[in-house]
């Protein structure tokens, strides 16, 4: 089959590689029928290759049909519709009964000591092929599937694999009052729908953004928008009655702009070999913490900050002085996709499109056209904010 690789910093290519086949008695092969590049796909095409290796598929935002399933599975059959969340989660361990699907205790990376597998996300999350792909394996199908219609299109259904519940989450996280105003940094794909999930939720949205075709994006679904600087917290102070939001969702993460020292560490481990590169990044690894710290600055005192941005650094600074005496609270953590998906999947079939799926992608090619479709992504070009592939 046809599937996106990994071949180093800022290279992938479309190549043939093997057709999964079924492992496990709970395993389903799926034909992906679409299949999305994330932000997170950029770390690795950017700053954590130190944990890729040759030729590993990339992706974890698939959907398609089921081909084939194991012999324990009785809640799928070869034809139904699927959406495959990110992270893969067994459904019945302790930390999946508690909602905490990103943490499964069956498929732990425990030596990286790190929470549940994911599809196409290096070593650190199990090194489990990706759906950039023609098929995929998908493990513990008898939980992690959402079986989904057979009437709408893709893009209806594709971001419950993960954009779309993160957001969610992050805005759940964020713990907004009635009332209240919640900032978002960042109007990439997360961003986009961290804004709508606020103002579908009732709460004020402001969102933080340097490009303008995002902020133009995120106009059209009634979101007020300023343009990132040095003084965005008084900014969003001056639109509070001085006192700033009373949540921010940093949509953002480890690759933020205006974080010259944070970019220079992670472009000189980028280029390391990878034993050294690894030992850098787990001893002395930082983020670009700009868009942090700003959000931190800018909420009210004893509000929250909630992060849907990915974050890797393990010394990465952080002011623990301002952020006690404000009294913020701070939530975080990768998004436990099915926890959410129950509550998702009613609105994204909503005939009125109350959190706007059909408006997010910008892109959709081929999946031959992988490596133009990460170079534009990252670089922001053509005014990028969402790519569908299509194998």
């Amino acid at each position: 089959m046809k599937a996106v690789t990994w071949h180093g910093r800022r290279s992938v290519s479309v190549d043939d590689v093997p057709d999964p086949i079924l492992q496990e008695p709970t395993d389903a092969i799926v034909r992906i029928t679409s299949t999305a590049i994330c932000g997170s796909d950029l770390h690795l095409y950017e700053v954590l290759g130190a944990y890729m290796n040759e030729g590993d598929v990339l992706g974890h935002e698939p959907m398609g049909i089921v081909e084939e399933v194991g012999h324990g599975i009785t809640n799928l059959k070869p034809g139904d519709r699927v959406v495959i969340p990110f992270n893969i989660a067994c459904g019945h361990c302790w930390m999946c009964a508690r909602g905490l699907q990103s943490q499964c205790e069956t498929t732990q990376v425990r030596e990286r000591g790190t929470g549940a597998r994911i599809f196409g996300y290096s070593e650190l999350y199990g090194s489990v092929p990706g759906g950039q792909a023609e098929y995929l394996r998908v493990p513990h199908a008898d939980y992690g599937p959402v079986k989904v219609g057979s009437e709408l299109p893709d893009e209806r259904y594709l971001f419950l694999s993960d954009i779309l519940p993160t957001a969610w989450q992050g805005v759940k996280y964020a713990d907004v009052p009635d009332g209240g105003t919640l900032a978002v940094f960042g109007l990439g794909p997360v961003g986009q729908f961290v804004s709508r999930v606020g103002r579908y939720l009732g709460h004020r949205v402001i969102g933080v953004e340097t490009v303008p075709e995002r902020r133009a994006m995120a106009e059209r679904h009634g979101i007020d928008t300023v343009d990132f600087s040095n003084e965005v917290g008084d900014h969003l102070r001056d639109m509070t009655a001085g006192r700033g939001p009373d949540a921010v969702v940093d949509a953002v993460g480890m690759e933020a702009e205006h974080s010259p020292l944070g970019a220079l560490a992670q472009n000189a481990v980028s280029v390391l070999p990878g034993s050294l590169a690894k030992k850098l990044i787990e001893t002395a690894g930082v983020d670009r913490t700009a868009v942090l710290h700003c959000a931190l600055d800018a909420v009210r005192r004893g509000g929250t900050v909630s992060l849907s941005g990915v974050y890797g650094g393990v010394i990465s600074p952080m002011p623990l002085m301002a952020m006690f005496d404000k009294q913020i609270q701070l939530r975080m953590g990768q998004c436990n996709v099915r926890r959410w998906t129950d509550e998702l999947l009613p609105l994204v079939e909503e005939s009125a499109d109350p959190l706007g799926v059909m408006d997010l992608k910008t892109h959709e090619l081929p999946l031959e056209q992988a490596p133009e479709a990460y170079k534009t992504f990252q670089k922001k070009e053509q005014g990028c904010v969402k790519v569908v592939l299509k194998p």
